[in-house]
């Protein structure tokens, strides 16, 4: 039996935000493995235009378009990839998921405070050119329009009544030190989900990009033998 992993990026970001655990799928088994781009994503952001709606739509067409060259499709979905999982498993066959940093709540505000305080500071004393979270994000902070965000939050509130339904195999991935989502979203997600076949687990030390994280290949092959289990 032939089998297809689609694997969804986050937000305002792109492929290679999963590609490490889409490269160790790729060197340890013989699987499909299909990473598109939404629509105003990438390495470039032009998000101006593009809606919730949109990204669904790429998601689902990237779906059908694997589904029809393999026998089964499992789902790996990062941060908002992850809602986005959620909704093809409600609407599609899809046989198994994989949740990383998943965002159904979005932001720890405490982390947010916490981090644009220490930027403010930073801006007083006219030091931002060395600032790291500065740099990391300033791309994003100049290119991601108010409007896109607010798509997003319309995207989550729109799945979450899905969860109840979903019954298929899940393993869950989530960092206790993610700034963007916070931990206890995943205990959440774990709860409100219908299925009996789940796993969750917890990187010590992990923040919101999981798959770069120190501990990835411990998850990486607890999760591969989680999809290759029957």
């Amino acid at each position: 039996m032939s089998v297809g992993v689609l694997c969804i990026h986050g937000f305002s970001g792109g492929p290679y935000e999963v590609e490490p655990f889409a490269k160790y799928l790729r060197t340890h088994t013989d699987w499909l493995i299909v990473e598109p781009t939404l629509s105003g994503h990438g390495e470039k952001l032009h998000m101006n235009g593009f809606t919730a709606r949109h990204w669904l739509m790429d998601a689902e067409l990237a779906f059908r378009a694997l589904a029809k060259k393999v026998d089964e499709v499992m789902v790996v979905g990062f941060s908002m990839g992850g809602i986005i999982a959620l909704y093809l498993a409600k609407r599609y066959r899809v046989t198994k998921l994989v949740l990383l940093s998943a965002a159904a709540k979005y932001v720890s505000p405490k982390q947010l405070v916490k981090d644009f305080k220490m930027l403010a500071t930073e801006a007083y004393h006219r030091n931002l050119a060395n600032n790291e979270l500065f740099l990391r994000y300033q791309h994003k902070f100049n290119n991601v329009p108010l409007a896109s965000t607010i798509e997003f939050m319309k995207l989550v509130r729109m799945v979450e009544p899905y969860y109840q339904h979903i019954q298929i195999p899940v393993y869950i991935v989530q960092g206790k030190l993610d700034g963007i989502v916070p931990y206890h979203t995943a205990q959440f997600l774990f709860d409100q989900l219908a299925s009996t076949d789940k796993d969750l687990y917890f990187s010590d030390n992990g923040k919101h990009h999981i798959c770069f994280e120190k501990d990835c290949f411990q998850w990486f092959s607890q999760a591969l033998c989680f999809l290759r289990k029957k």
